[in-house]
């Protein structure tokens, strides 16, 4: 009896350095470490809340005529091209034609000209008529070749936006913040008129910029040749398969802009509208957010603020194998076991 009462004790005595090792190995005080990345986890970005078209900018007018107010430099340098050299130009000479038209019906009819003419050429009107039209060409070609070259000088871009035009839809992409994906298709008159936007341009996923940044804009298409086109922005670029084109805008000014696909490219060519909405950059990030995405140094941001985290679960994940940390409980066990052997 007194022999299995001693190999119990043993068997006692032999236990305890196992759970006191237990013990100083457990990795107990790791879990509110491991925790508290999740418990310093960003609240969920707040619902974006898209802004409303404007009736009188970025749409087309039910009987207008003239073009689009422009909201880019390069459209507005374009837009007085137009407006104030080509249309007083192209006026005075239609006027002039037709002065001449007109005064030849009536001047050489054959009642008042029973007897033909019969001068064959006049130097001095055949100097005028090859010069003038030189110099009004080269009036034209200045600022014409000023305003290409502006056009296709494509400043830094602040931001990048890749389109791929699909049948009969749009498909955009942001590779600057996150490399996500929008799918954008024409809303139905009802879900438009419900919204109050404009019917067949109002879509379901419009692009958002941020206002008086240079956007590049890489174009492609996935089938068939589309082009994409936003009059207020003065920009239209086509989408051909497997090719990669650029063009750029730099809105100035916040609000809605409507487009339209403006290449024929089947059954539904006239489905396929496009909307860009300009915010201000805060509104921007709010929105990247919104779609999962991320701006530009957010992660660098981001790196500093996990490493104290990391640096106070670096103790908790190394006190296990820590030696020094062991090294002191380990003659605890003989002067535990010393006391019950006497007791023995």
């Amino acid at each position: 009896m007194k022999t299995l009462k001693t190999i119990m004790m043993a068997l006692s005595l032999a236990a305890i350095p196992v759970a006191v090792q237990a013990q100083e190995a457990a990795p107990a005080p790791a879990a509110p470490a491991a925790a508290a990345p999740a418990e310093a986890a960003p609240a969920a970005a707040p619902a974006f809340e898209h802004r409303a078209p404007e009736a009188d900018i970025g749409q087309p007018i039910p009987g207008g005529y003239k073009i689009q107010p422009q909201v880019t430099e390069i459209g507005e340098s374009a837009e007085w091209f137009h407006n104030s050299l080509l249309m007083p130009i192209i006026t005075i000479i239609s006027i002039f034609v037709l002065i001449l038209l007109a005064y030849a019906v009536i001047r050489f009819r054959a009642k008042a000209n029973p007897v033909p003419s019969k001068t064959s050429h006049n130097t001095l009107i055949e100097i005028i008529w090859t010069l003038v039209p030189v110099l009004i060409l080269l009036v034209i070609a200045v600022p014409s070749i000023r305003l290409l070259a502006h056009q296709y000088g494509q400043p830094k871009p602040d931001l990048t936006v890749k389109v791929i035009g699909n049948q009969w839809y749009w498909t955009y992409q942001y590779p600057d913040n996150g490399d996500f994906e929008l799918v954008s298709n024409m809303l139905p008159d009802a879900e438009a008129k419900k919204r109050g936007e404009p019917r067949m341009l109002a879509v379901d996923e419009r692009v958002v910029v941020p206002v008086n940044a240079v956007v590049k804009v890489i174009v492609t298409s996935n089938d068939v040749i589309h082009s994409w086109a936003v009059p207020a922005f003065w920009t239209k670029m086509d989408a051909v398969p497997g090719r990669l084109n650029e063009t750029w805008f730099k809105a100035e000014r916040e609000g809605v802009y409507y487009g339209q696909c403006s290449e024929l490219c089947g059954a539904r060519h006239g489905y396929m509208p496009i909307a860009v909405e300009v915010v201000s950059k805060e509104k921007f990030a709010q929105w990247v957010r919104s779609k999962g995405g991320k701006m530009p140094g957010e992660e660098v941001a981001a790196a500093p603020a996990a490493a104290p985290a990391a640096a106070t679960a670096a103790p908790a994940e190394g006190a296990p194998a820590a030696p020094p940390a062991a090294g002191p409980a380990a003659p605890a066990a003989p002067a535990t076991s010393q006391p019950a052997t006497a007791q023995n």
